[in-house]
C-alpha cells in the first residue's frame, strides 16, 4: 500500500489530500514562508493522530502539525512533510464554572473558547489580532502571549493539564485539574512552547476567570516611556491590580495606520509620540454600579486617576471611552498592528522582551544604530508596555538581505545588552535559529538536543523548528 491508502484507512478519503504551494497549507500567514507538503491529513481525534504519526515513523516521514497557522516565525514550514492539522480537533469537552476549567481539544479556536465560556460569566483570559483563527494547540505550542499578559499570564500560565502525542505515536496524559503536583519532571511545561519538535498536543485543561463586569478603557499621551511605567504603577496601585492591558503605540506606527485606514478617528488634539491603550477591568460590585450620570463607577476612577497624573505633568492628554463603540475603537486601533506591519515590504520583524526599566533606553539606543545602517528606515513598531515586550519591526530601505540579518542582530545586542531576550511571544520557528545559534546558552542548546534526541531520535516532529542544525 502507499502511504496515502495507508493513511485513508486512518482517517477516510475525504481528509487526505494534497496541497498547492502557497494553498491554506502551503504558506505561513505572511507568506513569507511557501511551501508545498507531501501531504495534509486531518485526523477527527487524539487515536487517529497518534495512528498518523506512528505510520510516519514506520515510513520516515516528516511531521508538522498545523492549528490556525497564525505564526509569524515561519513554525509551519512543511516543505515535502506531512501536514498534520487539528482542525478538526475542535471539541469544547467541557466547562466547570465551579473549578473554573475548561477541557478543550487542540483546534478550538480561541474566539470560540471565549464565547463558550462567557455564557458562564467566566473568560479566558487570552487574547490577540488573530483570535478568530488561532487555535489553542497552536498557542500552547508557542506559549503565545497578548494584551492580558500583564494581569494573567502566557498560555502556559493558563494551562494545568496537557493530552499529548509523542513522536513514537505513544499518546501521554498529562490531563490533570490539579493547581499542585509535584510529582517529577513537569513534562507539561516541557511540551508548551517546544513548538511541535516534541509532540502534538491534542487536549489541554485550561484555566478560567471570573468575567469582568465592568471594563474602562482609555488612549493616553505621555511624556516619555518612564513617566508611562510611573503612570501603570499608579494605575495598579488605586485599583488593587486591575490593569488588564497597557499597549504602547508611538507615533511613527499611528502615522502607518491611519494611512491604512484613512477614515479612523482621530483621538487627540494633535500628534503625541508616545500613546498608551488602558484598560482596567474589575468584578468589584462597587465599582461596577451606575452613577447618576451614567458612568460606570469603574470609568469614573479612572477619569480621577488620569486627572491627578495630568495635574502632575505626567500625561499630556487623555480620552476615556464612554461606550462600547469607543471602547471597540481603541481595541482596533492596537489589534490592526500585524496588518500594518506586514503592509509594506520588506519587512525585518523583531519580538523583544526587556525589562521594564530598560524600555525607555532601548528605544532612545536602537532608533540611531539602525539609521546610521541604512539611512532612512522607518520603524512600525507597538508593545506590550506593561510586560516589557516589544514588537520592533522595520521597513528597511535596503533590499539587501545581508543588511536585513544585521539589523536583527544589532537589535539582537542591543536587547541582551539590557538584560532582555531575542523572543518573547512569537516563538523560534525558522526565523529565529541564526539568534538561537548566535545567543542561546551553549549548554541550554546541548541540553535541548539531547531533549529532542531522546524523545524524537528520527527527528520527525517539525524538523528544522527551534533547534539549530
Amino acid at each position: 500500500m502507499t502511504v496515502l491508502n495507508k493513511l485513508y484507512d486512518i482517517v477516510g478519503e475525504n481528509h487526505v489530500f494534497e496541497e498547492q504551494e502557497g494553498g491554506k497549507y502551503g504558506a505561513d500567514w505572511t507568506h513569507s514562508y511557501v511551501f508545498k507538503p507531501l501531504a495534509v491529513v486531518r485526523p477527527a481525534d487524539t487515536l487517529e493522530v497518534s495512528e498518523v504519526v506512528k505510520l510516519a515513523n514506520e515510513e520516515k516521514i516528516a511531521i508538522v502539525p498545523m492549528g490556525g497557522n497564525t505564526g509569524l516565525a515561519g513554525g509551519t514550514h512543511a516543505q515535502g512533510a506531512l501536514v498534520i492539522s487539528l482542525e478538526r480537533l475542535n471539541a469544547i469537552r467541557e466547562i466547570r464554572k465551579s473549578s473554573q476549567i475548561a477541557v478543550v481539544e487542540a483546534g478550538v479556536v480561541l474566539d470560540s473558547l471565549h464565547t463558550a465560556v462567557d455564557d458562564h460569566d467566566l473568560i479566558f483570559p487570552m487574547t490577540f489580532g488573530a483570535r478568530g483563527s488561532a487555535m489553542l494547540g497552536g498557542m500552547l505550542s508557542t506559549n503565545a502571549g497578548g494584551s492580558s499578559v500583564l494581569r494573567y499570564g502566557n498560555t502556559r500560565d493558563l494551562c494545568l493539564g496537557l493530552e499529548v502525542v509523542l513522536p513514537s505515536g505513544d499518546i501521554m496524559n498529562l490531563m490533570s485539574e490539579l493547581h499542585k503536583d509535584n510529582s517529577g519532571y513537569d513534562l507539561r511545561h516541557l511540551m508548551i512552547g517546544a513548538e511541535g519538535t516534541l509532540g502534538i498536543i491534542t487536549a489541554a485543561v485550561l484555566k478560567l476567570q471570573p468575567k469582568p463586569n465592568a471594563y474602562a478603557t482609555a488612549t493616553v499621551a505621555t511624556r516619555s516611556l518612564d513617566e508611562a511605567l510611573l503612570l501603570l504603577n499608579s494605575l495598579q496601585m488605586a485599583t488593587g491590580g486591575a490593569v488588564q492591558a497597557f499597549e504602547y503605540m508611538p507615533d511613527t506606527y499611528l502615522e502607518k495606520y491611519f494611512k491604512i485606514f484613512p477614515t479612523a478617528r482621530q483621538l487627540f488634539s494633535r500628534n503625541y509620540q508616545h500613546n498608551i491603550m488602558v484598560e482596567l477591568g474589575t468584578t468589584v460590585k462597587e465599582l461596577c454600579e451606575m452613577s447618576p450620570d451614567g458612568k460606570i463607577q469603574l470609568v469614573h476612577r479612572l477619569e480621577s486617576i488620569l486627572e491627578q497624573e495630568f495635574e502632575v505633568g505626567r500625561i499630556l492628554e487623555a480620552v476615556v471611552a464612554q461606550n462600547l463603540a469607543q471602547r471597540n475603537e481603541m481595541w482596533e486601533r492596537r489589534e490592526a498592528a500585524a496588518e500594518v506591519t506586514v503592509s509594506q515590504k520588506p519587512l525585518v520583524n523583531n519580538d523583544v522582551a526587556l525589562p521594564l526599566d530598560k524600555v525607555s533606553e532601548f528605544f532612545q539606543t536602537v532608533g540611531d544604530q539602525l539609521e546610521a545602517l541604512d539611512p532612512g528606515i522607518e520603524p512600525v513598531c507597538v508593545a506590550h508596555l506593561g510586560d516589557g515586550n516589544i514588537h520592533y519591526a522595520v521597513w528597511p530601505k535596503s533590499q539587501n538581505p545581508a543588511l536585513h540579518d544585521k539589523i536583527v542582530e544589532t537589535v539582537e545586542e542591543i536587547v541582551l545588552s539590557l538584560g532582555g531576550s531575542f523572543s518573547a511571544e512569537h516563538g523560534i520557528g525558522i526565523t529565529k535559529l541564526p539568534s538561537m545559534e548566535r545567543r542561546k546558552n551553549p549548554v541550554a542548546m546541548v541540553v535541548m538536543r539531547q531533549i529532542k534526541a531522546a524523545l524524537d531520535p528520527n527527528n520527525l516532529m517539525n524538523p528544522g523548528k527551534v533547534i539549530p542544525k
